[in-house]
């Protein structure tokens, strides 16, 4: 259920009206729904695109060394950005979350593109550099807090509502973000179950990451529970491969994008709770090489486990590793009682 709560760091937002590139658009929006409140984005002139050196001199600036610790690799290529951007199909008024800003890269690109971004930013010295870079733009807003522990729904609704009244497209935002390959599975279970805000999601992963989370197959050793959550929420896609020179300081492995389209509550699987589907898909998975009738004896006898996975067209004999979305959705179904 969407909060109404409208969080302190977003309240100093100066009451927004858009001047889009159509003029026509901001006409049609005034006569059919009358804004409740208004958000005033201006276009602005397109900025240099940022490359190696401007990376790296930013960077020395500030007299700043990307930290470990927070999985800090910055991109050196705009083209990799602009790329980014494209996948996401970001438009003139899209509302944008960025997960990490840096030094302003991407940024930079979906400013240009016409997007409304809002940026969480852990490091206080990156969220500082990028609130001036950016300081001559109303397009940009940046909150220095822990993306993985800040209440980001409460975030994003508190923009989507003030920006509800300028056309149908803001009734949903999207994400577009190269994030620490350390946190990407955190991001993801946070991000993918909100297809009520989100429209898509086009993140920049590890490429080992993307593609066990893309292309796993059944009966593989790569098939885990992650997978089941992917699908279950989102339709995914591997966008394309990034080489690992294309970042500093340049990482042990190779990126790659991924392009998340999240469903929406009606498309989910039918399952009459999703916290006890996934905790019966994580139990599954805790014994990986058992059979399912012991690995989930706990919930009923493994004669009432074997039938039900009989009943769903399964052997009775078979494993997690075995089974599709939709397998463990009737199997859910067969043997959870909520």
């Amino acid at each position: 259920m969407r909060s109404t709560a409208t969080p302190n760091l977003l309240q100093s937002l100066p009451p927004i009206s858009i001047s889009p590139r159509n003029p026509s658009l901001l006409a049609h929006n005034s006569l059919t729904n009358p804004p409740k409140r208004t958000l005033d984005i201006t276009c602005a002139s397109k900025r240099s695109p940022d490359d190696y050196h401007a990376t790296l001199k930013t960077l020395n600036s500030r007299g700043r060394r990307p930290r470990k610790s927070l999985g800090q690799h910055y991109m050196l290529n705009a083209e990799i950005n602009e790329q980014l951007v494209a996948s996401a199909n970001v438009e003139e008024g899209d509302l944008v979350l960025e997960i990490g800003p840096g030094t302003g890269s991407l940024t930079n690109v979906l400013i240009d593109a016409g997007a409304i971004v809002l940026a969480i930013e852990k490091d206080a010295h990156m969220a500082a550099l990028v609130r001036e870079r950016f300081a001559d733009t109303n397009r940009f807003k940046v909150l220095q807090e822990d993306f993985i522990k800040c209440h980001i729904r409460s975030h994003m609704l508190s923009m989507l509502e003030s920006m509800g009244s300028l056309s149908e497209k803001t009734r949903y935002a999207k994400v577009v973000a190269n994030i620490p390959f350390n946190i990407s599975t955190d991001v993801i279970k946070l991000l993918l179950p909100m297809g009520d805000i989100f429209s898509e999601i086009v993140l920049l992963l590890q490429d080992e990451t993307a593609l066990r989370l893309v292309e796993s197959s059944l009966r593989t050793s790569e098939y885990r529970p992650i997978n089941i959550f992917v699908n279950f929420y989102s339709d995914p896609e591997y966008k394309f491969k990034v080489p690992r020179s294309n970042f500093f300081p340049q990482p042990n492995v190779d990126a790659a994008v991924v392009k998340f389209k999240l469903k929406q509550a009606v498309d989910y699987p039918a399952v009459s709770s999703t916290k006890s589907f996934f905790s019966m898909v994580n139990s599954a998975f805790n014994g990986k090489r058992k059979m399912l009738r012991k690995s989930l004896q706990h919930i009923c006898t493994p004669v009432e486990i074997e039938e039900a996975l009989q009943n769903v067209g399964c052997l009775a004999t078979s494993r997690p590793e075995e089974l599709t979305l939709d397998d463990f959705v009737n199997l859910h179904n067969s043997i959870v009682r909520v």
